[in-house]
């Protein structure tokens, strides 16, 4: 395929841009990037994984890639920067993936803006099936414009009652932002020991039935370490098995769209919208209510 991805009757489409995010760190989010991204490879089409987690980010670890490039050097290109430039800054992996990586120092993370990330991501979904992110913890706008850009989010959670409380926040938020529809859960550990039960999930979260992962933390911890992910590698396990069924389902239920250059309204201004609104509700009402806002704040700038 050249020039982008062709698709029947020579019709050029957009990939689909998959954010994969958590309420809190130490989930398997990462885990779940590197090796959702490479069970798609198997099916022979063109995938990227990026890490937007600009600060420590460990993509690159997880596949044992020495990076070459990083964001950073599309950072330092500045607004000028092409899509050739772009597409030759990402990192070759054994299983075909492109990887873009995050920059190898925390302190250029301040250096990332919005509208890279938008032209970053635009690019690679004009040259690949699938677009992966491997979103940071939180709400600022960085990751709000990669949310914004999703055309599927996966949040990760697992049993324990800290994170399933964080993420039946960020699914409140995600109801103020408009964009609960394209959320789907990933049950990470579903089987592990705990006192709350996979069946109680629904309930605690008020939420649909999540994607069911199999809890093996042997193999998951040892595929970090080594740098190899587990699909490729332990193929045969039960939990590479409940991957590949994964990739299978997001794949089967893929609508490719056209791209829409159609300017939307971004989630942070959504938030702030919802912020004024409240606003003028408790000058009317008189009532004390909580802002969505609290926990969130645009990035200081520098």
């Amino acid at each position: 395929m050249k020039g982008g991805i062709t698709m029947e009757e020579g019709v050029q489409k957009r990939g689909e841009l998959i954010v994969v995010a958590s309420a809190k760190g130490g989930v398997g989010k990462t885990c779940l990037s590197v090796n959702l991204a490479t069970a798609f490879c198997k099916k022979n089409i063109r995938v990227s994984l990026v890490d937007g987690d600009f600060q420590f980010g460990d993509v690159s670890l997880s596949l044992d890639l020495k990076s070459s490039f990083t964001m950073k050097d599309i950072l330092d290109e500045g607004e000028s920067i092409d899509k050739p430039s772009i597409l030759s800054y990402l990192n070759h992996h054994e299983s075909g993936l492109k990887v873009l990586a995050g920059p190898d120092r925390p302190e250029y993370a301040d250096l990332v803006t919005p509208e890279t990330i938008e032209k970053v991501l635009n690019t690679l979904l004009e040259e690949h099936h699938y677009v992966l992110v491997d979103c940071g913890v939180g709400f600022h706008e960085n990751n709000l414009k990669m949310l914004d850009m999703a055309d599927r989010v996966l949040l990760v959670t697992n049993l324990e009652m800290s994170t399933l409380k964080n993420t039946r926040l960020m699914l409140e938020t995600f109801e103020t932002l408009d964009i609960r529809h394209k959320v789907e859960l990933v049950l990470n550990r579903s089987t592990m020991e705990s006192v709350i039960k996979p069946n109680d999930v629904v309930g605690i979260l008020n939420s649909e039935e999540p994607i069911y992962l199999p809890n093996d933390f042997q193999t998951a911890s040892q595929s970090l370490n080594i740098g190899i992910p587990f699909v490729m590698n332990q193929a045969k396990t039960d939990l590479a098995k409940a991957y590949y069924k994964m990739a299978e389902r997001l794949y089967s239920k893929r609508e490719i769209t056209m791209f829409n250059e159609k300017k939307k309204s971004g989630l942070f201004d959504k938030l702030l919208t919802k912020r004024d609104v409240e606003g003028e509700e408790e000058k009317e009402e008189a009532a004390p209510k909580k802002s969505l806002l609290k926990p969130f704040g645009r990035r200081r700038s520098t």
